[in-house]
């Protein structure tokens, strides 16, 4: 009779185990190599699907075993045992992460080991243009269909960076608004000691992105900002209504949409916060997300007299510093409007 103390222990067991499965491993490693010297790549991989690069997608929590045969099912690998095999003997502590992996045609076992325990994944580009409301940058977010996650805090309008932004396969939708919203916080931060206006009405960053999320409404022309925003500059110092209709039109839609109709005469009584024809001052909050060059135009504006423009019916805008240059101007304006509805209907 075995005595207890003599019976074989169960950590005997797992060690055994464990010398049985790396030796099974050397002997298919072995097997595999020998094969792929006498046979090339194609006795690696499956012959004639390894003509151009290949996208995988692995989710989180998948094994390696599971990684091993999509991969042999999206045709980089014939024998998956091999890349098994090959990641025990040779990468035994590198685990295997989830994404999105573009695959070169030529890339060995090896390579595509490497390259998923790196982590270095596809990276996407999502380019957020200037003058988007908040609103619509959620909407942007929400039907980009390689993110994941739901957006469950909504930031303050005004408060996203318009810029392009790395993300991988998968990430998270709050996540990426988030870093849109710290994005524009260190923005801010960098330019507000760099401020070179005086105005009272800019004395605070909040105000400063007020202002120019309206010049950044109204003029795309890099060259107009500066101007733009020293006519609002000049008429808050005045005490002069903005009368800025981008203004108006975020009091129609607080926001929520994008009005896809001109402005009335009905509009521009609109009672609101926002409706800079009623209100004097800045409206309450930003109308939409500016980017760097309409805040930098309001905290460095040019220095004019003007109080007015209008559009010169080729994306620009003529300024004045009178009401009378001004209506000349507007009366100029509606010529060339008319004649181009006109020309459009031709």
């Amino acid at each position: 009779m075995i005595s207890e103390s003599a019976q074989p222990s169960a950590s005997f067991f797992r060690a055994f185990f464990r010398r049985l499965t790396r030796a099974a491993l050397v002997v298919i490693t072995l097997s595999f190599s020998i094969l792929f010297i006498l046979h090339g790549p194609e006795g690696i991989f499956t012959k004639g699907s390894r003509n151009q690069d290949i996208t995988v997608f692995i989710k989180p929590g998948t094994s390696s075993f599971s990684i091993a045969e999509q991969l042999a099912q999206k045709g980089v690998l014939s024998y998956p045992w091999f890349f098994l095999a090959a990641q025990y003997l040779h990468y035994p502590k590198k685990k295997l992460k989830a994404g999105e992996y573009l695959i070169s045609k030529t890339a060995s076992p090896w390579a595509i080991i490497n390259q998923m325990s790196e982590g270095r994944t596809v990276i996407r580009k999502l380019t957020i243009p200037e003058g988007l409301m908040v609103s619509q940058i959620v909407s942007i977010l929400e039907n980009t269909d390689s993110l994941s996650g739901e957006i469950t805090s909504i930031p303050p309008e005004g408060t996203l960076l318009p810029e392009t932004y790395s993300y991988s396969y998968g990430d998270d939708r709050q996540k990426l608004l988030s870093n849109m919203q710290r994005a524009m916080t260190n923005l801010m931060n960098e330019l507000w000691p760099q401020k070179v206006s005086k105005n009272p009405h800019t004395a605070t960053p909040h105000h400063a992105l007020v202002l120019a999320s309206i010049v950044e409404k109204e003029t795309k022309l890099p060259t107009e900002r500066r101007r733009v925003a020293s006519v609002f500059l000049n008429r808050l110092k005045i005490g002069m209504r903005l009368q800025a209709d981008p203004t108006v039109i975020y009091a129609i839609t607080e926001g929520k949409h994008v009005l896809e109709r001109g402005l009335t005469k009905k509009d521009l009584q609109i009672e609101s916060p926002f409706n800079t024809y009623t209100v004097t001052g800045l409206p309450p909050s930003p109308i939409a997300c500016p980017g760097r060059a309409a805040i930098e135009a309001v905290l460095n504006p040019e220095t004019t007299k003007d109080l007015y423009f209008v559009a010169d019916g080729t994306g620009g805008h003529v300024f004045s510093s009178n009401l009378k240059d001004h209506n000349q101007r507007v009366t100029t304006w509606r010529k060339i409007s008319r004649r181009q509805t006109e020309e459009s209907k031709l």
